[in-house]
């Protein structure tokens, strides 16, 4: 029996959104759909595949949505650990649905669930005594200061725009349910897990997981659930077909291969954009140092023919 190819897709919010004119619900299903017809073709190859995905405008809608009820209605608000787990639901089954459509027109006798995925961080970890993720709607100054003296939360000005909340990024250590995801994989089930990174839960001195208010990285997310179940492929879908070095300027140039040196080497000239294309590039760099043997950044629509070598980005040790 041929050995079966395990991968972990990490696919990123233009796979959801793909533009500020086509944000709703619809909008969105019809953008999981394009991204779902790719991983199905991806899948009729033989490959067996874990699904990591990104949340961030999802969870903001949510956010918003539960501050204006709040205000317009005194309704409760929604904590953030929360709001990761409902738009890991919600994502998860417009990925599920698409996928069963997709499978079912292909012939392919597959079936795809959804994990809701605690993902374990350090509560000393650094990143919460530097909160940098911006999330929610604006306030005004006396509203910060009151959130921040009553709830405990973290607020910034923003740019003269107002204030807002910021919470950590800390690293992810730990995907609680990993066992129950290798099961699905072992079983053949294509697997949708670590959604916008997990929901991320910290430990206690009792041993007691608790649900935090940080964002975890997807890509780092994935890079971890791609290391620990030796995938031997990490596959990164975002908005640009390859990864370029001096990006944006008239000199700029696609990369068809790099190793891990290279990677690094770029890093160190700063050639990749921290909230863009940083994470993404240090994700497969961890990813391939724990011994993982290839990595492809691409677009949806570009990864059968990156698969076949014939565009994306590869990355190797």
């Amino acid at each position: 029996m041929t050995e079966k190819k395990k991968a972990v897709i990490a696919i990123g919010g233009n796979s959801l959104i793909k533009d500020k004119q086509h944000v709703s619900v619809p909008d969105q299903y019809q953008a999981a759909k394009e991204t779902c017809e790719h991983i199905a073709d991806m899948i009729a190859q033989g490959w067996d595949v874990a699904i990591g995905h990104g949340n961030g405008p999802q969870v903001g809608f949510i956010l918003r949505r539960s501050e204006i009820a709040a205000k317009a209605d005194g309704m409760h608000e929604v904590p953030l650990d929360s709001c990761g787990a409902d738009t890991q639901g919600a994502i998860g089954y417009h990925l599920q649905q698409n996928l069963y459509n997709a499978f079912k027109e292909r012939g392919i006798d597959k079936v795809a669930t959804t994990v809701v995925t605690q993902v374990l961080v350090d509560k000393d970890d650094t990143a919460f005594q530097h909160p940098t993720k911006p999330i929610g709607g604006f306030m005004d100054e006396a509203e910060a200061k009151h959130r921040e003296a009553d709830e405990g939360w973290s607020v910034v000005e923003d740019a003269g725009r107002g204030w807002r909340r910021v919470v950590a990024s800390p690293l992810p250590i730990e995907i609680v349910e990993l066992e129950a995801v290798r099961n699905l994989l072992d079983a053949g089930i294509v697997t949708i897990t670590v959604g916008g990174g997990g929901i991320p839960v910290i430990r206690t001195d009792e041993g007691v997981l608790e649900g935090t208010a940080a964002v975890i990285d997807k890509d780092y997310a994935s890079s971890l659930l791609a290391q620990l179940i030796d995938a031997d492929l990490f596959l990164i879908s975002t908005a640009v077909e390859q990864v370029y070095i001096n990006f944006g300027k008239p000199d700029q140039k696609a990369i068809d291969k790099m190793t891990v040196a290279e990677a690094k080497q770029y890093i160190a000239e700063g050639h990749f954009a921290k909230g863009s294309m940083l994470p993404k590039v240090q994700a497969i760099i961890w990813f391939l140092e724990a011994g993982g043997k290839q990595a492809i950044i691409t677009t949806p629509e570009s990864i059968t023919r990156a698969l076949r070598g014939e565009t994306g980005t590869l990355i190797v040790p």
